[in-house]
């Protein structure tokens, strides 16, 4: 498993899926949310639609993931996984976990072989970001399958920074 960690623009990845850190409605939002539902365009949101009609009429909850196709973006798929909010009490780091193993074991089901994912629950739902690098590099570090290469891609130069320290300590 090869694992990078880049400043960038998680929506211009060459990636086979990426993540989004969606809220449980899956209707679009701010940050990452909004920056991936306007680079696939309308049909992001027609298909997150669907999905609330059928598989998650109570929306998604937090820790768990889902698939949609990517329509404009470069990848092929979006997963859309639902961080825990902080600052609404949830503080179960394993909720925060839970997203990027259950968005790890919707990519393999894809049979993704590269996947991008964006720091999860760091922005507005208040995790800092050694926690979240923590737990996603510990969860991508853990998984045995079929995904070969786990990219982090981060929107400032901090947080790319804490996510290769972080990296670093984990591998010892």
């Amino acid at each position: 498993m090869e694992i990078r960690i880049l400043e960038g623009d998680i929506t211009q990845r060459q990636v086979d899926a990426i993540v989004n850190a969606a809220n449980s409605s899956l209707l679009g939002g701010g940050g990452v949310d909004g920056a991936i539902h306007a680079a696939a365009g309308p049909q992001l949101l027609q298909a997150c639609r669907r999905l609330r009609a059928t598989e998650l009429p109570d929306g998604l909850p937090p820790g768990q993931a889902a698939a949609t196709e990517g329509y404009f973006l470069p990848a092929k798929w979006v997963i859309h996984t639902v961080g825990p909010n902080r600052r609404a009490g949830q503080t179960d780091p394993e909720l925060l976990a839970g997203c990027f193993r259950e968005s790890l074991r919707v990519a393999e089901g894809l049979r993704a072989e590269t996947l991008a994912f964006p720091a999860i629950g760091a922005g507005v739902y208040g995790w800092d970001a050694e926690t979240v690098a923590r737990r996603g590099i510990g969860q991508v570090l853990a998984y045995d399958g079929g995904v070969q290469v786990v990219e982090f891609v981060l929107f400032s130069a901090g947080l790319a920074e804490t996510f290769r320290r972080v990296h670093l300590e984990l591998l010892g």
